[in-house]
């Protein structure tokens, strides 16, 4: 449940409000003016919760439900107690993200940790860095020289921004964070404790041990990006780093030098992205992927969990497995293996 002293709500709505936000159909209008103040899993509910049930094979709990409203598809209509305002769409869990953005506005968009506006006196602003007005700055952070930051940027506490770096409007820069050698769009979230922009790990043999490579290049961060906490993303050796417009990727996430993501990608926790690997639009990676270098995976791919990747993925296919490969074939592999080991012993 939603606690009033971190996540504040915004107002109730009613269910007509909700039909009318999301495009949902109200099956029964003698229920348009039942208000919603919170939003809970279907499991839960509760007095005043909005649910979402997406199909019937996750409907098990509704004869029991405890809610206001719900948003569901067409199959379940008819497994809704009475009295609950029944909102159908084809896209339930959709729309009760957006309305639960629109109940708790402060749980949708990171912001200042500490409620300060404004830059803090305990902060330390290089006289040369540019801050357009409305940036809030908290205590301990640390911008240098040359940096510009955009209106609407918070720059959490103890956050470091390196020389030169561009910040975008309306980003979210988190606690610990360090950014460096970057130009960061609009929009752009990077969560505790993510280093961006620190050198790639280049090496070349040398008479004593391994010698650094001098990594040269930048990240490039587009609009709407989010970065999880404690993931890295190093800076280009030659050329760039770069991440598509509207990329999520979660926790504790290792991206490496030249590596290019394209628009709209998903990319779980424990992933690996090796340098100078390119990865098309709209890839899904699951937690613990990794890819070895110099591979490129096409616009749409779906990369199953813990999946090793030694081969390029053309555009659009689901691969899985270690060494990975197509999932019909590797489908074929567990059956074959488990056949195997099914076979009773002779003697």
């Amino acid at each position: 449940m939603s606690d009033p002293v971190f996540f504040v709500r915004s107002r109730r709505y009613t269910a007509l409000e909700i039909a009318n936000l999301t495009g949902a159909e109200l099956a029964d209008s003698r229920l348009a003016q039942a208000a919603v103040s919170t939003i809970a899993p279907v499991s839960e509910g509760g007095e005043g919760a909005l649910v979402f049930v997406d199909g019937k094979r996750n409907a098990g709990t509704l004869g029991e439900l405890r809610a206001v409203a719900i948003l569901c598809t067409a199959d379940v209509v008819d497994l809704v107690p009475a009295g609950i305002a029944v909102l159908v769409t084809p896209q339930p869990q959709a729309a009760f993200a957006q309305i639960g953005r629109l109940l708790f506005p402060a749980a949708a968009s990171p912001r200042s940790l500490t409620g300060e506006t404004g830059i803090s006196p305990s902060a330390h602003i290089h006289p040369t860095a540019k801050l357009e007005p409305g940036v809030t700055v908290e205590p301990g952070a640390v911008i240098g020289a040359h940096v510009a930051i955009g209106s609407g940027t918070i720059v959490a506490p103890n956050a470091v921004i390196g020389l030169s770096t561009q910040i975008g409007r309306d980003c979210f820069i988190g606690p610990n964070s360090t950014v460096q050698c970057a130009l960061i769009g609009n929009k752009v979230v990077i969560h505790n404790g993510a280093s961006i922009g620190r050198e790639g790990f280049g090496f070349v043999a040398g008479r004593s041990g391994p010698e650094r490579i001098p990594q040269i290049g930048r990240v490039i961060i587009q609009d709407n990006v989010e970065i999880g906490a404690n993931t890295t993303v190093d800076r280009g050796a030659m050329a760039d780093t770069i991440i598509g417009e509207s990329t999520k990727i979660d926790n504790l996430v290792q991206i490496a030098h030249n590596v290019r993501i394209g628009r709209g990608c998903v990319i779980a926790g424990h992933c690996g992205i090796s340098g100078s690997v390119t990865i098309g639009d709209y890839v899904m990676m699951g937690g613990r992927v990794g890819l070895a270098d110099h591979l490129t995976v096409g616009s749409g791919a779906r990369l199953a969990a813990a999946s090793g990747f030694m081969n390029d993925v053309p555009a659009g296919e689901v691969w899985a497995g270690l060494p990975a490969r197509p999932m019909m074939e590797f489908m074929r592999d567990v059956a074959a293996i488990r056949k195997l080991s099914s076979k009773p012993k002779k003697g």
